[in-house]
């Protein structure tokens, strides 16, 4: 099983796509509302701000990518640079993360369905949704880049004719739509109501808007042309974030009132309506769809390949290096997908209690991620530096002092989250999942202190 690799059956216009439509997610085009109505129009800054911290990330993953290509991505990094203990630990705590994403999206994609078909229950839509992804994970890794592929498309084309449709109505060529110029950002208490403070909290909420920005490493170990996939999706990631998410957040707080209870509903749906499209709630409900579905792919792709990834270096049974005839990794997506299935069972039986535990103990994960690609970096560069520079093909900005500028910046939100009465409890229950986690590695590998030996293709240091 051992000698078995994956498929690189991912091609550049799946990697390219996978990149630009990885961080459209439902929380763009539902969750923003709630940041827009706490920060006023100053949530165009919250969201700068988190993408700022985003775009540092993804460019240090970016350059460990191009070292490194491999499905492991930066439980492997983690691995090499700071310890076997960091890879396993930040390992499964990402795979525990999708896990719960997956739970959650199938649940919420069976929501949208039942816009549309209210007598279907619920739980029957959240077992085909996640039956059917699970189907097209299982085929090949080209069948998930086709899906994503697509789904990606339609979340950029919606994205697209959104601001296309915003910047219309804002300079006067709609008609019969009133152009407001910028009295929404002006008036009604200002750019920043509610002061600047209220900006700093909204990028608490915003940073997990931009989670699976990091997914396109993860594929980088399937692709055809690795270095290229990498280089191509880090120099994009700055206009991604820039455009569809700082741009939509600025024409919807340009177009309504920041106050607007229908900002609270969806934004999206608010500003449709604003300028008269029909049915303007059916259209997004399909978009949000997409997105969910999406969400839901890629959650699928990324467990099983970061389980794939910790069993070729011992941190996970072996049996899910198992691959079938076309390079996938099953045993690894059935096991992410027979989790999710408790999840969801969770969230009908107990959704107060035990799964609203699983979603807080999964709510930092994400930050702690990040902090880990960060140290990662820091000591991975440094080493590469001094024995194979001429493999840095895609470098961090103003290294290491960007480096450290990020480091203090997760740090700030993690302490920012324990002062929030709404966050505290999923930063603190993240933490002491991480420290179990932590505790079972030392357990289960007392003796392991030495970094395991990979093989060629997860070599981080090549000559």
């Amino acid at each position: 099983m051992e000698n078995q690799q994956l498929k690189k059956d991912l091609k550049i216009r799946h990697i390219t796509m996978i990149s630009i439509g990885g961080v459209i997610g439902a929380g763009l085009f539902m969750g923003s509302g709630a940041v827009i109505h706490s920060a006023g129009p100053g949530a165009v800054i919250s969201y700068a701000l988190a993408g700022l911290l985003v775009i540092f990330v993804m460019r240090m993953l970016g350059e460990m990518a191009s070292v490194n290509p491999t499905s492991g991505s930066f439980s492997t990094y983690a691995r090499e640079a700071i310890g076997p203990w960091a890879g396993y630990t930040i390992g499964w705590l990402y795979w525990f993360f999708w896990v719960i994403v997956i739970a959650i999206e199938a649940t919420a994609g069976a929501a949208n369905i039942q816009y549309w078909f209210p007598e279907m229950p619920s739980w029957l839509l959240s077992l085909i949704l996640t039956v059917l992804l699970t189907l097209t994970n299982v085929y090949s890794v080209k069948s998930y880049g086709e899906f994503e592929y697509w789904f990606s498309i339609i979340k950029v084309a919606t994205i697209v004719l959104f601001l296309l449709l915003g910047l219309s109505v804002i300079f006067g060529i709609v008609p019969g739509v009133q152009s407001p110029g910028l009295s929404n950002l002006t008036g009604n208490g200002g750019f920043m109501p509610n002061g600047f403070g209220s900006v700093l909290l909204g990028i608490t909420v915003v940073i997990f808007s931009f989670m699976g920005t990091e997914i396109v490493a993860v594929a980088a170990g399937e692709s055809s042309e690795p270095e290229r996939a990498v280089r191509t999706a880090t120099n994009s990631v700055i206009w991604r974030i820039l455009i569809f998410y700082v741009g939509s957040i600025a024409i919807v707080a340009t177009l309504l009132p920041w106050n607007s209870a229908n900002i609270l509903k969806s934004p999206f749906v608010a500003v449709l309506e604003h300028v008269g499209i029909p049915a303007a709630a059916q259209i997004m409900n399909f978009i949000v769809l997409t997105a969910v579905l999406s969400c839901l792919n890629s959650g699928l792709y990324t467990n099983s390949r970061m389980l794939y990834g910790m069993a070729k270096a011992g941190d996970a049974p072996k049996i899910f290096l198992k691959l079938n005839k076309n390079g996938v990794p099953v045993y690894a997506v059935l096991c992410g997908t027979v989790f999710a299935y408790v999840g969801v069972i969770f969230n009908y039986i107990s959704p107060d209690k035990v799964f609203l535990f699983l979603v807080n103990s999964s709510g930092g994960i994400a930050l702690l991620v990040y902090l880990v690609i960060a140290f990662s970096h820091l000591r991975m560069r440094r080493t590469v530096e001094k024995t194979n520079p001429d493999a840095l093909k895609v470098k961090m900005w103003l290294y290491p002092y960007l480096t450290y500028v990020t480091i203090l910046g997760i740090v700030a939100v993690l302490v920012a989250m324990i002062f929030i009465d709404s966050l505290r409890t999923q930063v603190l229950l993240t933490l002491l999942i991480a420290v179990l986690v932590v505790g079972s590695y030392f357990l289960l590998h007392p003796k392991k202190t030495n970094v395991l030996p990979l093989d060629s293709e997860d070599s981080s240091i090549k000559s």
